[in-house]
């Protein structure tokens, strides 16, 4: 058997790289000379005054974006630490009625008779019911000093943003 070989022709140089098809054209900007116009003084003028109106209104909305942040910041500040203190008063409502719960089942488990039983119920109903209405008081006047403190930096912010503005 005759074995065939094949020479492979060798490669041409190439003076040029090959570019990818995906590679920008380079093309030269044109060079426009922009003609030297010289402007009315009156019309320099305006825009002057427009530019240094636009800093000046720039100057005072970021100032009172930085007040608005400060009051947010105080409010929110405010408003957490008063849903703190309500949630704490909250707990200890709920740890007095549950301890005077175990109190009652603790004197029904002693009772005699029936009629001491229905006794112990009414007193214990009559002083839950008390201690139910003072401690919503209590609650409602601590929502309302919540409310009335975290509304107190808006209400301060507001009215210095509306003098600032008159």
């Amino acid at each position: 058997m005759a074995e065939a070989t094949t020479a492979t022709p060798p490669k041409a140089k190439t003076s040029k790289p090959a570019t990818s098809p995906f590679d920008m054209p380079k093309f030269e900007m044109p060079k426009f000379d922009i003609p030297k116009v010289e402007m009315p003084a009156a019309f320099r003028e305006f825009a002057e005054r427009g530019v240094a109106q636009c800093k000046d209104t720039y100057e005072k909305m970021k100032a009172v974006a930085e007040e608005a942040t400060d009051v947010l910041e105080t409010t929110y500040s405010t408003a957490t630490k008063g849903a703190n203190e309500y949630g704490l008063k909250v707990i200890e409502v709920a740890r007095v009625n549950t301890n005077a719960a175990f109190d009652f089942f603790g004197e029904l488990i002693t009772a005699k008779s029936p009629s001491e039983v229905i006794e112990l119920s009414s007193t214990h109903a009559r002083k839950h019911f008390e201690a139910l209405a003072r401690q919503g008081k209590e609650l409602g006047a601590l929502a309302q000093k919540v409310a009335a403190d975290t509304a107190e930096p808006i209400k301060n912010g507001m009215n210095k943003a509306f003098s600032k503005v008159a």
